[in-house]
């Protein structure tokens, strides 16, 4: 495997003893003339990440080798990160999805910035999560900051306002050195650039395991908002439109960055021989933020694109591919923080906070006027032709002369082999149902204690403190809740809510279970805050695709998504791949983490997750199997993991989810909460603790079962004893399994007849641990 170039800049070609990257022998810059007429001399493919065949089929699409310039854009943009070219053959399944919602159509999919689905009332919501893994690990605050900053721009390229931020995250085992590296700095970035942007964080996720050691995921996820008629697209169409470059102005930070690091499996040497990671800066964000927004409502904008990834070099191929098919820019235009730059180094900079809009000549001034109100620079580069290619030149040399098609959109596709592991059968047998359990009341009580206080089930406060969850006013639940939730309208009260929720345990003994069962938490969540889930997007994590065992994790995970959705009928409207993630040969568990968004038409009538009212009658809505395979209980415990995962019953989960949302609707249960991780006993716990409420609770069968399975399609719910009777009748009515399990009240968590313990002790345990572990 090929290593990412040692400093910010390209290697220098062999036959170039002096001058820039991409000078020629004479210092020159290597042109499309000199390119035809040098077509035998090196260039440094293989350091810029490309294969051998890659560079060949570049050759053959030009007729002749390509420019210093050709050849950055191309690196970039065929890229693992931006040009999918090993999960593309499966994700091109998620096409066959009904491109509809329950709630109604679907205004923008696959392929846009960003999901756009209707939620009524003349709005629309767009969604989407993506990751910033690779540069996290190599710059903590900055990876993580810029990878909120990054996820809100695609947000504002549809034409919609930001409004709520999410950061599911994952690291190594919480005493680890490197956690201790990593974690503080991450958390920091996320809650540093979302809190300066005036963006409430509502909710995701913090998980640890050994295998994201050296690994950390950091997936973003952002919600924004618009009318119908707002809805923008990424394409430059309209022969003679302007082109304008606006924001922050373009340097070195980068150079190469997210579409190489996230395209290289990370080595054992350690980070120092990585590219550059980008520099956010969060108010040049909110001033671009805003003046977009203005743009948007001026109707100045006839396509417009964000600069994430890949730079300019995607930004322009993309417009230009999706529009007309062409576009001549005027590099030597663009605004730079270093004037050293190559244009190469111009067209790979993954500098921050930049948009490229397409004008129309007459609204030219009006667009500059606006950002120069909002102290935004803007200058015009280039602009629609119909040529069907994308030229771009340098102080009047053309270095770049490509169909934009070629580059943005029809770049290798490989059918990498996979096969089942070898290892998958054995590690199916070796159960965890069959692992030693505590059996008498004392036994289980220290079993929920050390389950509380474990890193994955614990209070993340210290995370989540640092974040500002309720700023813009229209925050109605976030963490810990089990779905974060905002105010669309504040005269009808339409609302959406979001979950983003993974497993990887139960992706490794079953990467197409694994990935439902993802999905099924995610959409059971967002029904408990009383929400109808309604569209998908997904961030794809896994190792490195050139290990047939990773790659049929990836396979079997993609399928298992698209039958999870077109059984529950909600379309995936976009998302992520981030592949190569491991450390040398120790891949991450396969974490296909899934967003499930959903529309509550009036907020003030949402389900909280705690217990709010003593003398409640508490219930358990759904089935509970002997399922303790990947469990919390069996990863704490034992550090095992094997056997198979619960079982997937998506009927069941549809009854679940309807059942939540009318009993929210009608009033009927005072709080609803889901069974997942740590099973019963964590549910209880966390319902009690948020206002101290304890409960008395009987279970039927065996105790420890019901106690810490984690079977799905389960909730908690309370209810008045007045509403019991309409509680049991909704059940039947839905066909969904109910037991009452006791009442609310006191001071402490009881189970007759095997154990109690105070909420203050269990307070005590649940709230120590990261605080002990980070200070």
């Amino acid at each position: 495997m090929s290593r990412v170039p040692d400093t910010q800049q390209l290697p220098p070609d062999a036959t170039q003893p002096t001058g820039r990257p991409g000078d020629g022998p004479t210092g020159q810059v290597d042109t499309v003339a000199a390119a035809a007429a040098d077509p035998a001399r090196q260039q440094p493919w293989a350091d810029l990440g490309l294969k051998h065949d890659e560079y060949d089929r570049i050759r053959e699409i030009l007729g002749r080798r390509p420019t210093s310039s050709e050849l950055a854009m191309y690196s970039v943009m065929w890229s693992e990160h931006c040009s999918y070219k090993s999960s593309k053959v499966h994700l091109k399944q998620f096409g066959e999805i009904p491109q509809e919602t329950p709630a109604g159509a679907m205004l923008a999919g696959i392929g846009e910035n960003a999901g756009v689905i209707d939620i009524g009332q003349g709005y629309a919501v767009t969604f989407k999560v993506e990751s910033h893994n690779h540069p996290s690990y190599v710059e903590p605050y900055q990876g993580a900051a810029t990878g909120i900053g990054g996820i809100v721009r695609d947000i504002l390229a549809m034409g919609a306002r930001p409004v709520a931020v999410m950061d599911p995250l994952r690291f190594g085992p919480l005493d680890a050195h490197d956690t201790h590296r990593v974690l503080p700095g991450i958390v920091a970035g996320v809650g540093g650039y979302g809190n300066c942007l005036g963006l409430p964080n509502i909710g995701g996720e913090a998980v640890f395991d050994e295998t994201y050691l050296g690994n950390p995921l950091v997936n973003a996820l952002c919600v924004g908002v618009l009318r119908h008629e707002d809805l923008h697209l990424a394409k430059a169409t309209g022969v003679g439109n302007q082109v304008i470059l606006y924001g922050a102005r373009t340097g070195g930070d980068g150079i190469g960055g997210v579409s190489v690091l996230a395209s290289e499996t990370f080595a054992a040497d350690g980070p120092a021989k990585r590219p550059s990671v980008q520099v956010g800066d969060p108010f040049m964000e909110k001033l671009l933020i805003e003046c977009t927004l203005e743009i948007f409502a001026a109707g100045l904008v006839a396509g417009i694109q964000d600069l994430g990834g890949a730079g300019l070099s995607c930004a322009t191929s993309e417009l230009a591919s999706a529009g007309d098919g062409g576009m001549h820019v005027h590099l030597d235009s663009v605004p730079l923080r270093d004037s050293t730059l190559a244009p190469e180094e111009i067209l790979m900079s993954e500098s921050q906070e930049r948009m490229m809009a397409v004008v129309e000549p007459a609204d030219v001034e009006a667009f500059l006027a606006i950002c120069a109100k909002w102290d935004v620079e803007a200058v015009v580069v280039g602009e629609v032709t119909d040529t069907g290619r994308l030229h771009i030149d340098w102080h009047g040399e053309r270095v770049v002369d490509v169909p934009p098609r070629s580059v943005a959109h029809d770049g290798p596709t490989y059918q990498r082999p996979y096969a089942r592991p070898r290892w998958q059968d054995a590690l199916q047998a070796d159960a965890a149902e069959s692992l030693p359990r505590p059996g008498t009341g004392d036994e289980l009580r220290r079993a929920l204690l050390r389950l509380v206080a474990s890193p994955n089930l614990c209070d993340k406060s210290w995370i989540t403190d640092q974040y500002d969850r309720y700023v813009r006013g229209n925050t109605v639940l976030a963490q810990p809740e089990d779905s974060g939730m905002v105010r669309i309208d504040d005269r009808t009260n339409l609302g959406v809510a979001v979950s983003t929720d993974c497993n990887g345990r139960f992706a490794r003994l079953d990467p197409y279970a694994g990935a439902q069962l993802a999905l099924a938490e995610s959409y059971r969540n967002v029904a408990t805050g009383g929400a109808r889930p309604l569209a998908v997007s997904d961030c794809l994590n896994f190792g490195s695709p050139e290990d047939p065992d990773v790659m049929w994790q990836f396979a079997e995970a993609c399928r298992g998504l698209k039958d999870a959705c077109l059984e529950l009928g909600i379309p995936v409207t976009g998302g992520n791949v981030s592949l190569y993630n491991q450390t040398g040969e120790t891949a991450i568990l396969p974490t296909p983490v899934v967003a499930v968004l959903g529309v509550i038409q009036d907020v003030t009538r949402r389900t909280p997750s705690h217990f709010v009212h003593e003398g409640e009658a508490v219930y358990l809505l759904g089935t509970t199997r002997e399922e303790l395979s990947g469990s919390e209980w069996a990863h704490v415990i034992h550090g095992h993991l094997g056997g198979r995962p619960p079982r997937v019953d998506l009927a069941a989960e549809q009854a679940l989810a309807a059942l939540l949302v009318e009993a929210s609707q009608g009033l009927l249960v005072t709080s609803a909460h889901d069974v997942s991780d740590g099973g019963l006993a964590q549910t209880l716990v966390e319902s009690s603790l948020r206002e101290g409420i304890g409960c008395r609770v009987s279970l039927a069968g065996d105790p420890f079962v019901g106690l810490f399975s984690e079977s799905a399609a389960r909730a908690v719910v309370t209810v008045s004893e007045t509403g019991t009777a309409a509680l049991t009748a909704l059940a039947g009515h839905h066909g969904v399994p109910l037991t009452r399990l006791g009442s609310t009240g006191g001071d402490a968590v009881v189970v007759d007849g095997l154990f109690e313990v105070p909420v203050t002790e269990l307070r005590a345990a649940w709230s120590a641990t990261l605080p002990a572990a980070l200070g």
